[in-house]
């Protein structure tokens, strides 16, 4: 009996591996390269294009891969109360004040000459007396040049 279970065992074991290994050597034959895909693309990319799709979908598709949808950048919120797109609407609204930008991610503002002002990928102009209100606190670097 135990014989026969093993034996029963090994050969399910056996049937299901030579299985396996049939349907992906299929799925491997039916599978395009990537230099294929980039080719295509390249001969075909006005079409491709036009229908909207971007290379990184198209390739994916071509090689038979699932492609999730690219996630969306975020759209630009509208700046809050005091905070200002350019700097010099900032400096408009504030002549006798610093200007300086802040990072509402990190909440951290940046004074005008530092390595950040103006460069963080979310942030706006304010007035520093504004942003201090609004919660806002200075960098580290500004907050060590002030001791």
């Amino acid at each position: 009996m135990r014989r026969t279970f093993t034996a029963t065992l090994t050969a399910t074991a056996c049937a299901a591996f030579v299985g396996l290994m049939l349907l992906s050597q299929s799925a491997i034959a039916q599978q395009k390269t990537a230099k294929l895909c980039n080719d295509e693309w390249a001969a075909n990319k006005v079409a491709i294009k036009a229908s909207g799709k971007t290379k990184r979908v198209f390739v994916a598709e071509c090689r038979g891969v699932a492609v999730t949808a690219p996630a969306r950048k975020p759209t630009a919120a509208p700046p809050a109360t005091g905070q200002f797109a350019t700097e010099a609407e900032a400096k408009a609204s504030c002549p006798t004040d610093a200007v300086v930008w802040v990072n509402p991610r990190s909440g951290v503002y940046h004074a005008g000459g530092s390595r950040s002002y103006g460069t963080t990928k979310q942030g706006a102009y304010m007035c520093e007396k504004d942003s201090v209100e609004a919660g806002f606190r200075a960098s580290k670097i500004a907050r060590r040049a002030s001791i």
